[in-house]
C-alpha cells in the first residue's frame, strides 16, 4: 500500500517537473521572432523525423496553404486534363474547371487542391505550364487576380503579336518566341464561341532584356506572314483611342416654316371699299411640338358676300339709308 503512495507520488512529481519545463520553453521562444523560430524548428525537423511530421502535418491543416486559381486555360481544357498536368508535383485533393452556368462553356480558369502544401510549393515554383495548346499560370487562390505579377517593368516585359496566322496555335507562338529568353505567360487569343484564332496573342518575358530582344529582332515572319510585335500596354492604348466615338458637334436643327396670322381678330366683314390692315406676326416652330398648318387666307376683297341690308323708313325725312355701315348696320345721310 505504502509502495503504490510512493509511486504515485513520484507520478504527479514528475509531471509537475514536465509541466514547469513546457510552461519555461514557452517563456524562452516568446521574446524569439518569426525568423529565429522558422529556423529552430527547421533544425529540429531536420534532425528527429517526428518533429518535420509534425510540422507538414500543422502546415497542411488548412487548405488555404494548398489551393491554387490557374487562369489562362483553353476553352477546351477539361477538369481531367488540368488535374493530370499538375498531379506531376504531387497527390491532387480536388481539381476542376470552372463552366459558365448559363453556356456550359468553360470561363478560361479553374483550381487545383493539393493534399500536401509541399506539392503546393512545388507548382509554385513552375507557375506557367502549357495545357491544350495555350500556356497556363497559377498562384495561390487566396490571393486571387492580386496573385498575378504586378511587377513596375510589367508593362516592358508585355508584348502584343498581331498579324497572326489563323494556323499559328499557342505552342507555336511560344516556341518561336522562346528564342530571346524564358516566357513567363503567352497565348494565341482565340474566339470564345468558334475556338478559332483572332489574329493575335500575348507573350510575356520574364526579363525587360528579353522583351527588348523580340521588339528589336528583325526576322518577324511566322507562319509565312509578316507578323506585328510591340509592347502591349501602347497596342492597348491605341485600340482604346480608336474605339473612342468621335466628337459630337453641335448642329443647329433645321428650323420649320413658321405661319402667319392675323394680330387681332375683326368683328365682321370690311365694308365697300375697305381692307383691314394685314399685319401678320410670324411664330418660331420651336415653339410648337410640330410644325402647324397656316390657316387659310383671306378671299378676295370681290369674293365676300355681305347679308342683305333691311330698308326702314326714314322716320326724320333723310335720305334713303345706305349699306356702307361698320358691320352693316346702315347710316343715314343729311337729305340734300
Amino acid at each position: 500500500m505504502e509502495d503504490m503512495k510512493k509511486r504515485k507520488m513520484e507520478e504527479s512529481s514528475n509531471g509537475g517537473e514536465i509541466s514547469t519545463t513546457q510552461e519555461h520553453l514557452r517563456s524562452l521562444l516568446d521574446p524569439l521572432n518569426k525568423s529565429q523560430l522558422v529556423d529552430l524548428l527547421s533544425r529540429l525537423g531536420t534532425q528527429y523525423p517526428s518533429i518535420a511530421e509534425e510540422i507538414k502535418s500543422l502546415a497542411s491543416a488548412d487548405p488555404v496553404h494548398r489551393k491554387l486559381f490557374v487562369r489562362g486555360l483553353a476553352w477546351n481544357t477539361t477538369s481531367e486534363t488540368l488535374c493530370a498536368a499538375f498531379r506531376v508535383h504531387g497527390e491532387i485533393e480536388e481539381g476542376a474547371v470552372i463552366y459558365d452556368k448559363a453556356t456550359g462553356k468553360s470561363r478560361g480558369y479553374g483550381f487545383i487542391t493539393y493534399k500536401h502544401m509541399e506539392s503546393t510549393q512545388n507548382a509554385l515554383r513552375a507557375p506557367s505550364k502549357l495545357i491544350d495548346g495555350r500556356m497556363a499560370v497559377c498562384n495561390l487562390a487566396c490571393e486571387g487576380l492580386s496573385g498575378v505579377s504586378t511587377t513596375p517593368d510589367l508593362a516592358q516585359r508585355k508584348l502584343y503579336i498581331g498579324s497572326l496566322s489563323p494556323e499559328i496555335t499557342s505552342e507555336l507562338l511560344l516556341n518561336f518566341f522562346g528564342r530571346h529568353g524564358e516566357i513567363e505567360e503567352g497565348s494565341v487569343a482565340y474566339d470564345k464561341d468558334t475556338n478559332e484564332s483572332r489574329g493575335f496573342g500575348f507573350v510575356t518575358y520574364k526579363t525587360v532584356e528579353a522583351a527588348k530582344k523580340a521588339i528589336d529582332d528583325p526576322q518577324k515572319t511566322l507562319g509565312g506572314r509578316t507578323i506585328v510585335v510591340k509592347l502591349a500596354d501602347t497596342h492597348k492604348g491605341k485600340t482604346a483611342q480608336t474605339q473612342l466615338p468621335p466628337p459630337v458637334v453641335p448642329v443647329p436643327l433645321p428650323m420649320a416654316a413658321g405661319y402667319t396670322q392675323p394680330v387681332k381678330a375683326h368683328p365682321g366683314p370690311a365694308p365697300v371699299g375697305y381692307s383691314y390692315p394685314q399685319t401678320m406676326t410670324s411664330y418660331p416652330a420651336s415653339s410648337y411640338p410640330s410644325p402647324p398648318t397656316a390657316p387659310a387666307p383671306y378671299p378676295p376683297q370681290s369674293q365676300i358676300s355681305y347679308p342683305p341690308v333691311a330698308m326702314k323708313k326714314d322716320p326724320l325725312g333723310l335720305s334713303p339709308p345706305t349699306p356702307m355701315g361698320m358691320g352693316g348696320y346702315p347710316y343715314y345721310l343729311p337729305k340734300q
